[in-house]
């Protein structure tokens, strides 16, 4: 499924493209599941930090079957089960990845969960534990909590013994935080919002959260939620900036001073690049909670390879509860 032209799902075609292979340091592999997240939203677009040049497929992450092995790989073999994040690139029935960018799937997970899993709790893990400092009895706010990121917040913020709140936009939306183990839930409306609407969503925040504020606030939406979260922050507490599918907001500083606290942009992919060692111990520690049922994926909707852009275009509408999936093949 091919971007040729910027635009919305609408734009995206099915069209036969020649065969990849596997280079030197990478392997081959038949994608039978692609995730879809935020960043295809805005790649297709070009309204995210990375251009590729067309045409190019969306798709941000896979889970596949590896069916070659380029030169001065170790470690993997033909029908080995992978998961990999690609960036863009995924809905297509083959890629060619980097070998040291995939991970080897359990073998008692579909290609389904493993497609939606790591993108979002490697972000997460990254967010909490680097940059949040996140310690136990400590309280997390989650806002977005019931999208992909936002759930594995939630989660991970629980296992790691943090009072979870999530902030969502439905009943719906919250009744998924709870279940993924949010301690108490905000609902609040959509935006924007004037300066009386900004202040009464602040002391609902308050409200919920507690005299002493919020530890770790986690804010994947962005936009005019930032101010009204960011009031309801602890002394010395820590803003973690993850995404803003709300818009791009204004941060005033002066807030920051009030509670001496700290404001800190999260960008897995980076982490990850120039830190590999640590990216990789996070992801042992995220497949051991996985194993022990603490973590699990949430795919809210599989789709076919042929509606690929309309999981985009759920993904656009934040209509997405979890993750959303396309199959690619069986």
């Amino acid at each position: 499924m091919l971007s040729l032209s910027a635009g919305g799902p609408e734009t995206l075609v099915m069209s036969e493209v020649p065969e990849p292979v596997a280079g030197p340091g990478e392997l081959l592999v038949a994608v039978k599941a692609c995730a879809i997240n935020y960043p295809d939203v805005l790649i297709i677009e070009d309204k995210y930090q990375i251009k590729p040049e067309r045409p190019f497929a969306p798709g941000t992450e896979i889970g596949g079957v590896v069916e070659a092995v380029g030169e001065g790989v170790t470690g993997y073999a033909i029908g080995d089960r992978v998961i990999s994040v690609t960036g863009h690139g995924g809905l297509v029935e083959k890629i060619a990845i980097a070998a040291t960018s995939a991970y080897k799937l359990p073998k008692e997970r579909s290609f389904e969960e493993g497609a939606a899993f790591m993108l979002t709790y490697a972000t997460s893990i990254h967010a909490l534990v680097d940059r949040g400092r996140l310690k136990e009895g400590e309280t997390l706010l989650v806002l977005g909590a019931a999208g992909g990121v936002g759930l594995a917040a939630v989660e991970l913020g629980r296992a790691f013994g943090a009072r979870v709140i999530a902030a969502v936009s439905s009943e719906e939306k919250a009744a998924a935080a709870r279940k993924a183990g949010a301690h108490d839930a905000i609902i609040y409306g959509r935006g924007p919002f004037d300066k009386d609407q900004s202040k009464a969503l602040a002391e609902q925040f308050k409200a919920v959260i507690g005299k002493d504020g919020a530890d770790v606030i986690y804010d994947a939406v962005g936009g005019d939620y930032c101010e009204p979260a960011l009031r309801s922050i602890a002394w010395e507490g820590r803003y973690l900036v993850i995404g803003f599918p709300a818009g791009i907001p204004r941060l005033p500083l002066n807030l920051t001073l009030l509670k001496s606290c700290d404001v800190c942009g999260v960008f897995w992919g980076a982490f990850a690049k120039r830190n590999p060692a640590a990216h990789d111990a996070h992801m042992t520690r995220l497949f051991r909670l996985w194993a022990a049922g603490e973590i699990a994926p949430v795919v809210s909707a599989v789709l076919p390879f042929e509606q690929g852009g309309e999981a985009i275009a759920r993904m656009a509408r934040r209509e997405a509860i979890g993750k959303l999936v396309v199959k690619v093949a069986d």
